[in-house]
């Protein structure tokens, strides 16, 4: 059971209790539930999460329940029946109308079931047994998963599921069901896993008679104490989402399983594991086929000797290439010596002299086009140009469009004549795969340049309805990177407004706006990668911003200082090397170090 869906399902509960106390008037109950026994909670009128914390010591787990609703919870509300065996919890509301959701705590290993109409379904922790009917309702598990048996049976639609393992395959039942059934064992994934990695190493399989075979955890013997594990699954539901192991927060837009695109295959290609592994989720059988594919690598023995520290050649002047943000990741400018303080290992460098760098950057510009009007091609072709016209003469240009796939129409290049000419080469229409092509673009356009300076301007609405990759499965893969992210998001009804009319008006204007989403998403962004996000609300604003991030990104120092330490290979950068600006609320970011002959 992976830690991020532990942390993920404990906000969610977190949030739930937060709710109750700070919005409405919450319900609290006891629960007497007998040892080995089990829950039966039926609420067709809310969402419903259930917690299985483990005993601390002697000392067991208070059960209870925690009704909530925007208008308060009343006792007559919430019915209790304590059996000898199960205890059941049934939400009957005074009006049909209104919304109760159930938070529950209770002993590891019981047996439950849930019964929901349209709400969620939360649930967390060691469970003997778990039974779960929902109508539409979305039901998440986060449950252990090393000897885990599940039946998913959808009564009115195609299935839809995302699992943190590979499960058996969708089986077509009578009068329009379908059904997943299956076991997993721990073994079996590390069996899987293995078998797997050699297919992609294009390894030969050896067996070693001298070696004996690890005695598997199923056969070892039992110690009184030890508890059984086996984990039971029974899910029921209409036309529901089900989320087995997996973070609400880390499930993609379309849940249909399809063939992959070409930004897919590019990720899968390379070989990024954090985002290879998400598309697997989307795409099991696909993602096989693909990963079936791939030419094996080929590892070619080689000797390399260890260089120690002290044998490599000291350099006494190094220059570091630094970058100072302030808290809202804006670069500083007009820094001098002055306001530096340079140290190695602790002890104080001196700085013979700060410039303001000029080194060009590379700059990847990601254009959505998956509008399907002609006044948002023109737009985007006329914004895309006035981008590549206020970039410096020396900085390098790819353009990178998509839709529900990517197409690089520009390879790096500081030719503008030839980004200009490219921008008349695509038309718009399609569904919005803005995940994949961001992957695309840190994963495969920017990968030969790691340890360059590197950015990514992207001019969208920031709204995806086709990827294959959640939005949180990127941040990891964006800050190893190293790229600053640049988000400009243009609300799409502004542009056909402007093209329209230029005169809009400024009631309506206030009805034409990003979504929450992707504003939170937009600033995200920005912040794990040092940029900053542009929310355009006036189309003006889109050339303002092409002008900040051309500031942004000349706000760069060269700090040359005198150095005892030996040099460093790669980015040149020391552990011991700390560089601070004096300015109060200031970061520094160190890019590279590189010794002075």
């Amino acid at each position: 059971m992976r830690l991020a869906c532990i942390k993920s399902l404990e906000i969610i509960s977190l949030v739930l209790v937060l709710w109750v106390s700070a919005e409405a008037q919450g319900l609290t109950r006891e629960l007497r539930i007998a040892s080995g026994g089990g829950v039966e909670i039926v609420n067709k009128y809310g969402r419903v999460a259930v917690r299985a914390e483990p005993a601390a010591g002697d000392k067991p787990v208070a059960a209870k329940v925690t009704a909530s609703s925007s208008t308060g919870v009343s006792g007559g509300e919430i019915k209790l029946s304590d059996g000898t065996a199960t205890t059941v919890i049934s939400v009957q509301p005074v009006d049909k109308r209104k919304r109760i959701d159930l938070v529950l705590v209770v002993s590891e290993r019981l047996n439950l079931k849930v019964e929901t109409a349209a709400g969620a379904v939360d649930i967390s922790g060691n469970f003997a047994s778990v039974e779960a009917l929902t109508d539409t309702g979305t039901i998440t598990t986060d449950v252990p998963a090393d000897d885990l048996t599940y039946h998913f049976l959808w009564t009115e639609s195609k299935p839809r599921y995302v699992a943190d393992f590979d499960i058996a395959k969708v089986k077509e039942k009578a009068a329009g069901r379908f059904e997943i059934r299956g076991k997993h064992t721990e073994e079996g994934e590390k069996e899987g896993k293995g078998e797997g990695e050699k297919r992609r190493k294009g390894e030969k399989e050896t067996s070693d008679s001298a070696s004996p075979s690890p005695t598997p955890e199923s056969e070892k013997p039992k110690t009184k104490d030890q508890k059984p594990k086996t984990v039971s699954l029974n899910f029921t539901t209409a036309r529901g989402i089900i989320l087995l192991n997996v973070p609400p927060n880390e499930v993609m837009s379309d849940l249909r399983e399809r063939p992959l695109t070409e930004a897919a295959k590019a990720i899968i290609r390379s070989g990024d594991s954090l985002l290879m592994e998400a598309i697997r989720r989307a795409s099991p059988k696909y993602f096989g086929d693909c990963v079936r594919t791939l030419p094996p690598v080929k590892m070619a023995p080689a000797f390399s000797p260890k260089t120690s520290v002290s044998d490599s050649p000291l350099a006494p002047v190094k220059t570091a290439l630094v970058r100072v943000s302030d808290l809202k990741n804006r670069s500083i400018a007009g820094l001098e010596a002055k306001d530096f303080e340079v140290t190695e290992g602790g002890s104080p460098r001196e700085i013979l002299k700060v410039e303001q760098s000029t080194a060009p950057f590379n700059l990847a510009l990601l254009l959505d086009v998956s509008g399907s009007v002609e006044n948002y091609v023109t737009f985007i072709r006329k914004a895309a140009r006035n981008f590549v016209n206020t970039v410096g003469k020396n900085d390098r240009v790819s353009i990178v469009i998509f839709n529900d796939d990517v197409k690089v129409i520009s390879k790096f290049t500081t030719d503008k004549g030839k980004l200009s000419q490219s921008l008349d080469t695509f038309d718009a229409g399609g569904a919005t795969a803005y995940y994949d092509a961001l992957a695309y673009v840190i994963s495969d356009t920017l990968r030969p340049l790691k340890g360059d300076r590197t950015a990514v301007v992207i001019l969208t609405d920031g709204d995806d309805n086709r990827s294959f990759l959640a939005f949180d499965s990127l941040i990891g893969s964006i800050q190893e990177s190293g790229a600053l992210i640049y988000p400009l998001y243009v609300p799409s009804l502004l542009i056909a407004e402007a093209a329209a009319n230029a005169d809009i008006d400024p009631i309506r204007r206030k009805y034409i706006s990003l979504t929450a989403k992707a504003t939170g998403e937009g600033d995200k962004l920005a912040r794990v990668s040092g940029g900053v996000y542009y929310q355009i609300e006036e189309i003006p604003q889109i050339q303002q911003a092409y002008e900040d991030i051309v500031l942004q990104l000349r706000s760069a120092y060269n700090i040359t200082y005198r150095s005892d330490v030996s040099a460093v290979t790669g980015s040149g950068i020391s552990p011991r090397l700390k560089i601070k600006a004096k300015k109060e609320n200031t970061f520094v970011t160190v890019n590279s170090v590189v010794a002075e002959r």
